[in-house]
């Protein structure tokens, strides 16, 4: 029955059983067999039609996940009703929230295990959200007075960096409490910049996440 779908519909059944595969196993782990096994009756060569390895799958699943994110970076850098420091403190609630977190967390994968996929997101973090995202919104905070920084693309870095990477806990497997201290740290830090963008219930929510990861991976 899968090979009659539209070649669309084909190559999304792919990417969906191998981001649930990735997740679940790790991508280092998980072979071309493993993921046609699931394909429901899919051959090898129809992978092979629409992906010419296993790492292209990861880069088009990687692609997948930061798209919804970065549709929502670009709407909120675009509004015209904000100024930057509004926009950043937007960015921080829309992203904690979205219920596409739960799912993640409550897979919880074991980014020890998926070093290509974590080099992976790290790549479209600094290549991709940090200068096309987050910068405008900066710069457009120094022009309106709301961000105070000489260095508006490390801050663009740093601000990525610490959120997705330093605060993850299924990257560094951070208790709660360890969850907490680093919400501490990263929030002095972005009022040193006059960036009060970051409260109690983005922290809330960062330790409800924390708790679900958590719950998932040590049972």
């Amino acid at each position: 029955m899968a090979r009659n779908k539209h070649p669309e519909e084909t190559v999304q059944l792919i990417l969906a059983v191998a981001f649930r595969l990735f997740m679940e196993k790790g991508y280092e782990h998980t072979s071309i067999q493993d993921i046609i096994d699931q394909l429901g009756g899919l051959s090898k060569g129809a992978i092979y039609h629409h992906f010419k390895s296993k790492e292209d799958i990861l880069i088009a699943v990687t692609d997948q996940m930061t798209a919804e994110s970065n549709q929502m970076l670009a709407l909120i850098r675009d509004r015209a009703d904000l100024n930057g420091r509004e926009k950043l403190k937007a960015i921080f609630k829309e992203s904690i929230s979205r219920p596409v977190q739960n799912d993640i967390f409550t897979v919880a994968p074991d980014f020890h295990n998926n070093p290509k996929l974590l080099f992976s997101l790290l790549h479209d973090t600094m290549d991709n959200a940090a200068p096309n995202y987050i910068l405008p919104i900066i710069r457009q905070g120094i022009s309106d007075g709301s961000i105070e920084t000489d260095y508006p693309e490390q801050l663009a870095e740093l601000i990525l960096l610490a959120a997705n990477v330093w605060m993850n806990p299924m990257i560094f497997d951070s208790t709660e409490e360890e969850s907490w201290r680093k919400f501490m740290v990263f929030r002095r830090m972005l009022q040193g910049f006059g960036l009060d963008i970051v409260d109690d219930e983005i922290l809330e929510r960062i330790q409800e996440l924390t708790s679900i990861y958590q719950k998932k991976k040590h049972g």
